[in-house]
């Protein structure tokens, strides 16, 4: 579960303060299914970074799974990212001269997990992701959709709790971005809580919890009713 309460986050470009996130209150029961949309400039990225903790507040509370992610120093906030969370960005962010099995089993070989059980875990993803076939071959040679789907093997090798997921089908075709969303889709119904930023108002709509920003604020936040409909939440 993930609970923020008066968090703010201020850059400074030259003498210009921007406020990028504006007091914001979040809850997120585990297993939910939020999109975040808004204009460019809203804040979107910058709250999931700090859900990522790749990014910290400058001032409020965040705590992940009743931990106080605030109170925690670099080294084990790298813990809890490479033990508790997933990412999915736009642009894949794979190694170019690891093979797709290469580049998932990554984070299980820095992890020291021994050679035999990361491969048998690989080969399973591998297998779920639709691209078995495709384990040898390098991030050239792979389309875009299943360079996204390595890199959705990646995010999850770990078994996280909590899945961000950056504009995963900006750089996809109609086909291809349709399978990446039903695969994010179908973890989410395993049990991660899934985020996913988006631009895409027909893929922010399937979430089950829309939340909107403008000017590093929450302006809205609805949840969609078992009949489909919207319900505001405050």
């Amino acid at each position: 579960m993930i609970e923020v309460r008066g968090v703010h986050k201020t850059f400074y470009l030259g003498d210009s303060a921007v406020h990028a996130l504006d007091d914001i209150d979040l809850r997120i029961e585990q297993g939910d299914y939020l999109s975040v949309m808004g204009p460019s400039g809203s804040g979107k990225s910058t709250l999931l970074n700090m859900l990522g903790l790749l990014d910290r507040p400058d001032d409020g509370s965040y705590y992940l799974n009743g931990v106080d992610t605030m109170s925690l120093n670099e080294n084990e906030r790298a813990q809890v990212r490479r033990e508790q969370i997933g990412f999915v960005f736009q642009s894949y962010h794979l190694i170019p001269r690891l093979t797709a099995q290469e580049n998932i089993e990554l984070p299980l070989m820095l992890a020291g997990v021994a050679a035999r059980e990361r491969r048998a875990q690989v080969g399973d993803i591998l297998d779920k992701l639709g691209i078995g076939e495709r384990a040898h071959h390098l991030p050239n040679q792979l389309s875009g959709g299943e360079r996204q789907r390595v890199a959705i093997g990646r995010s999850i090798v770990m078994k996280p709790s909590l899945l961000l997921a950056d504009e995963p089908t900006g750089n996809l075709d109609t086909r291809s971005g349709h399978e990446v969303t039903e695969i994010l889709e179908q973890l989410n119904r395993e049990g991660i809580t899934l985020m996913i930023v988006t631009h895409d108002q027909n893929l922010g709509d399937r979430a089950r919890r829309n939340l909107r920003m403008v000017d590093g604020a929450i302006s809205s936040d609805h949840i969609h009713d078992t009949e489909g409909q919207q319900v505001e939440t405050g």
